[in-house]
């Protein structure tokens, strides 16, 4: 009893120690000559998407596109370059896609409008609709002097 329950956590530990292993992210160990340059590089890398998970940045993601794309970043930035040079290669490289915040273009324009025109959208229909809704109660509410004689002489039968 007792060698079975050591075979058991033996093995309880050795599968723990295995599953450990597969949630292990890399580190990125790049010596970077400035802190300066280590919080820009930081910054573009964040502002930047992985191209191919599409729902991380380069930071995040631990596919071996944002890692080569990371060192990129990385060496450009210790190299000197600016940001707008390092967010040109990455756009050239592989689109507009890459970038969490578009920019203002006219390919762009239903991203950025596109909220606003739905919206205003939204309150146009808002508000015809709740101004027809008053209109017809307001319409409900009107009854004729026909309807409220009959209506009289229905309210005089019943309290007698």
């Amino acid at each position: 009893m007792i060698k079975s329950m050591v075979q058991f956590s033996s093995a309880l530990l050795l599968s723990l120690a295995m599953i450990s292993g597969v949630f292990a992210t890399p580190v990125d160990t790049y010596e970077f000559k400035s802190v300066d340059n280590q919080k820009r590089a930081l910054e573009l890398a964040h502002s930047l998407r992985c191209p191919q998970c599409q729902n991380q940045n380069l930071i995040d993601s631990n596919s071996p596109v944002a890692q080569d794309l990371r060192l990129e970043v990385y060496q450009m930035v210790d190299a000197g370059k600016a940001d707008d040079e390092v967010i040109e290669f990455m756009t050239s490289r592989y689109g507009e896609f890459v970038l969490y915040k578009p920019r203002m273009e006219a390919k762009t324009y239903a991203l950025w409008l596109g909220p606003v025109f739905l919206l205003m959208c939204g309150l146009l229909i808002g508000f015809f609709f709740i101004r027809k809704q008053r209109i017809t109660e307001v319409d409900d509410q009107e009854i004729s002097a026909e309807e409220q004689n009959e209506l009289d002489t229905l309210l005089k039968r019943d309290s007698k």
